[in-house]
């Protein structure tokens, strides 16, 4: 029989014979690698969810998303932007159309649930291949269609929907007062807002129904502006030394902030990447605490193990034999330990659902979330849980094993 098949067979031999020390082993190694994979996983989920979001990768002048997002600021905060901005830039060389939008919080329902309501032009919402026909999907009802003094006509998010009981049809409480009176909300529509994690609590009207419920008659939250390919840059910067004019009193004293697509890709590092290295800092942590907790579970059936390598040691065995024997041991709880976590996390993340944990990566998310939790499991994650696994369990174990086999066999078996 070859030395490494043998050192394979007393290995597994060993585990067999130590089943509470390496079942405790096992489970100390789970509770550090789970929450890591898991916490990576929704990290990386989220940022390919946000990247879809703004159109990260899109050539500039593509139709569905818009390539500039044009606000303003006051006193080194941001303000609500005139609507009447949107002419001058829309008559800029390489603008195609600008639409704006309103985007607020608002509260729904005896449980005061919040969503964001978006207010966008009855026209963009009608016209034919819009943004927002591409980016959402209708399950039930029509895109509202209201104007400034009606009823607001809402579209919900399916998800919002089953929180509050609604349905097609259905009206909600007055949620404003306005000169005009009450005016009752009546929903028009559901949309699919399972599968995305930013429509899940979205609410969509026309931009005169927005206005009427926040009181900000000709006021936009942004203005999204639509280039021709190549002529985002120039017209970014256009509007900075053009934007406001002299014709425009109210605007003499804001500044505009003006986003590209590409600004937006790049501050999703710094947000996302803040949340993961945090939590690679407290995995280092549970990394250390990981191999005291190790060398202590290395301590069950300790008695037994010192008999084991006394036996060995009485049967020819060499100290450098055992301690390869230990090692072979090692890796075998140690890939068993990370195979287990990577099963264990991908139940949390498919079945559960990110239950609790994705709370921690979405503010305002519920215990149980309401859409389909993004993850991202890769490959690099999990090779890296191995790795660490097999050095915790050999890191806890080793010197055990080594102060064990340097002493005599009758010693050992004491």
């Amino acid at each position: 029989m070859s030395p490494l098949l043998s050192i394979a067979r007393t290995g597994s031999a060993a585990i067999l014979l130590s089943p509470l020390r390496s079942a405790v082993t096992v489970l100390a190694v789970i509770a550090v690698l789970v929450p890591y994979l898991v916490g990576i996983g929704l990290v990386e989920g989220l940022r390919q969810e946000a990247r879809i979001a703004i159109g990260a990768g899109t050539p500039a002048g593509e139709e569905l998303l818009p390539d500039l997002y044009v606000a303003a600021n006051q006193f080194g905060r941001r303000v609500p932007i005139p609507v009447n901005l949107a002419e001058p830039i829309g008559k800029f060389d390489g603008v195609t159309r600008v639409v704006p939008r309103i985007v607020g919080r608002i509260t729904l329902g005896k449980e005061n649930v919040e969503a964001v309501l978006v207010g966008m032009p009855r026209e963009e919402l009608h016209r034919q291949g819009s943004t927002i026909q591409q980016l959402t999907r209708l399950v039930d009802g029509e895109l509202p269609g209201s104007r400034h003094g009606e009823g607001p006509q809402l579209v919900i998010g399916s998800g919002l929907a089953r929180k509050l009981n609604l349905e097609v049809g259905a009206v909600l409480p007055p949620i404003f007062r306005s000169g005009g009176g009450e005016k009752t909300p009546r929903v028009t529509g559901i949309f699919q807002s399972d599968i995305s994690p930013w429509q899940s609590r979205m609410i969509l009207t026309t931009f005169e129904s927005a206005a009427d419920i926040f009181g900000q008659q000709e006021l936009a939250t942004d203005l999204l502006v639509f280039c021709r390919r190549g002529q985002p840059e120039a017209i970014r910067l256009r509007i900075l030394q053009s934007i406001p004019g002299p014709s425009t009193e109210r605007a003499t004293s804001l500044q505009p902030s003006v986003t590209s697509r590409a600004d937006l890709e790049s501050l999703l590092p710094a947000g996302l990447g803040h949340r993961e290295g945090v939590f690679n800092l407290l995995f280092v942590v549970a990394f250390a605490v990981g191999i005291l907790v190790i060398l202590v579970t290395s301590g069950f059936g300790l008695s037994g193990r010192r008999r084991e390598i006394g036996i060995l040691k009485a049967t020819g065995w060499q100290t450098d034999e055992i301690l390869v024997r230990s090692l072979a041991e090692s890796v075998l709880l140690g890939l068993a330990s990370a195979a287990i976590a990577i099963l264990v996390a991908l139940v949390w993340l498919e079945w559960l659902n990110g239950f609790w944990i994705a709370g921690i990566f979405l503010a305002g998310v519920e215990t149980q979330p309401a859409f389909q939790v993004p993850y991202v499991l890769a490959a690099q994650p999990a090779a890296l849980a191995a790795l660490v696994a097999c050095l915790l369990v050999t890191t806890g174990s080793a010197y055990s094993t080594w102060r064990a086999a340097v002493t005599s066999p009758a010693e050992a078996m004491r």
